[in-house]
C-alpha cells in the first residue's frame, strides 16, 4: 500500500487485523496466533459473483429471506438471497450473502443499507471478503472483521471498526516493513482530525486496550 487505508482491502493480515492501528508486532490473544499459521480455502460450491455479493449480519434470530428480499430489493435487481441456516437445527446464524444483477445496485446496497435496521435489529453491510481478500481467515479460524468487545476477538481493517491512523512515531510519507511473521505492515504519519474522529479513536483505543488486558489476565490465569 501506497498510503494509509482504515480498510483491509489489499490482502488479510490476522497480526494487522488484531490491531487498532495495524501496527502490532505480537498478537495479542490466541485467536490471532492460530491465524496466523491457519489454512482456509473457499468453499468450492458457493455460487455466484463475489464482486456483486454483499455480506449482511447481526440480523435479528427471526428475520427470515422474504423480510430480506423486500429491504434490499429496494437498492436493485437480486441475483440470488442466501441466509445461513444451521443444518441440524434450521434456525438462522443471524447472517446472509446477497448478489446483485449489477455494480450499482451493489453500490446503493453497500452505501444505504448499512445501519439499516430490520427487525428492531441494526444490520452490518460489507463486502463478501472470503473469495475477495486475499489470505482471507475466518473468525472461527482466529480471523474474520470487526466484533464486539465482549466477543474477546476485536478485529480491525472493516467497516465496523477500521483502523486508526498510528499516531507520532511515523513521518508524514508512509513506509512498509515486513514484520517478524513475515506479513507486510504499512505505516503512515499523522495528519489533522477532527475532534469528532478523535473522541471515536479515543473510545475505539480504550475499548481495545481493555480487550488486551482482559485477554492477557485470562492467559495468567490460565498458566
Amino acid at each position: 500500500m501506497d498510503s494509509f487505508s482504515p480498510f483491509l482491502d489489499k490482502f488479510y493480515d490476522p497480526l494487522m487485523a488484531g490491531s487498532i492501528d495495524g501496527t502490532d508486532e505480537d498478537p495479542h490473544d490466541r485467536a490471532i496466533t492460530r491465524a496466523l499459521t491457519a489454512t482456509y480455502k473457499c468453499n468450492k460450491f458457493v455460487k455466484g459473483d463475489p464482486k456483486l455479493t454483499l455480506f449482511v449480519a447481526r440480523l435479528s434470530p427471526k428475520t427470515e429471506e422474504k423480510t430480506l428480499y423486500n429491504k434490499f430489493r429496494e437498492f436493485g435487481k437480486i441475483k440470488q438471497l442466501r441466509l445461513v441456516r444451521d443444518i441440524v437445527t434450521g434456525f438462522s446464524k443471524c447472517y446472509a450473502f446477497i448478489e446483485f444483477e449489477d455494480e450499482r445496485a451493489l453500490r446503493n446496497a453497500h452505501k444505504d443499507a448499512y445501519k439499516m435496521v430490520i427487525d428492531e435489529k441494526e444490520i452490518l453491510v460489507e463486502h463478501e471478503f472470503e473469495r475477495t481478500l486475499k489470505g482471507w481467515i475466518p473468525r472461527r479460524l482466529g480471523g474474520g472483521l470487526g466484533g464486539k468487545k465482549d466477543s474477546g476477538q476485536l478485529r480491525f481493517g472493516g467497516r465496523d471498526r477500521p483502523f486508526r491512523k498510528p499516531i507520532g512515531m511515523f513521518t508524514p510519507s508512509s513506509y512498509s516493513s515486513r514484520n517478524k511473521y513475515g506479513t507486510y505492515q504499512t505505516y503512515s504519519g499523522r495528519s489533522s482530525e477532527s475532534e469528532t474522529h478523535r473522541q471515536k479513536r479515543n473510545r475505539d483505543e480504550r475499548d481495545y486496550h481493555a480487550h488486551t488486558r482482559h485477554r492477557s489476565k485470562r492467559s495468567r490465569s490460565r498458566d
